[in-house]
């Protein structure tokens, strides 16, 4: 266990700490003899597990670390931190349910369509606006995390949002039509191939026929 995957666990880690600081019912939370607002504690906490994302994509290219077990446990890592947050904050009635939805269903509907993909051998590199939409999301997340103290900013945490939203729609059609090229793409491929094959045996078959009607023409 490397450096790179122990921060991808802690990043798991954090996921359960995160949603029981935005949940729960009391106001301030004691911590090592501090009275801290819950709110205070779930963005803590929250930017600290977004921290990890950062830190351990860098260090496993800076350390050449990466490894299989990195690679799957990232993505993941990510989506669960990014659903608890919405969801804790559809719990407390502060993001509508239906943005919540539509974020977390587009990246399971997209982590759906890679692995589909994957396993057709077709590879779908991230578009820039999905390289993106993390950043966006953390910003949104954490704005709205801080107008539950500061309602003064509770305008600009929707506007985050609604672009988070509009991200999401976006990179995830842009993810459906490489999809649809590349496998496309792909069938056409293997149609000639296909092609290709039948011709070389037809031609095989064409010289053999040639060869058994010159031998039984032989005296």
């Amino acid at each position: 266990m490397n450096i790179p995957n122990s921060l991808t666990l802690l990043r798991i880690f954090f996921v359960p700490l995160l949603v029981a600081a935005l949940v729960t019912d009391r106001r301030t939370v004691e911590l090592w003899g501090w009275s801290i607002a819950n709110q205070h504690l779930a963005l803590c906490i929250f930017l600290a597990a977004a921290a990890t994302d950062l830190l351990d994509g860098y260090l496993a290219r800076r350390w050449k670390q990466t490894t299989t077990v990195g690679t799957l446990l990232d993505p993941i890592a990510d989506k669960l931190l990014i659903s608890a947050a919405l969801i804790s904050l559809v719990q407390i009635q502060v993001v509508p349910g239906w943005m919540a939805v539509l974020i977390v269903g587009r990246e399971f509907a997209v982590t759906g369509l890679r692995g589909i993909a994957a396993s057709s051998g077709i590879t779908i590199r991230a578009s820039d606006l999905g390289k993106t939409k993390m950043l966006a999301q953390v910003i949104a997340i954490s704005i709205t995390m801080l107008s539950l103290h500061e309602g003064a900013i509770g305008g600009y945490a929707l506007v985050w949002m609604w672009g988070v939203v509009l991200f999401g729609v976006v990179s995830a059609m842009q993810y459906f039509a490489k999809f649809w090229l590349a496998l496309d793409a792909n069938v056409k491929m293997r149609r000639r191939q296909e092609l290709l094959e039948l011709e070389r045996q037809q031609r095989r078959a064409a010289r053999l026929s040639r060869r058994k009607a010159a031998a039984s023409s032989r005296p």
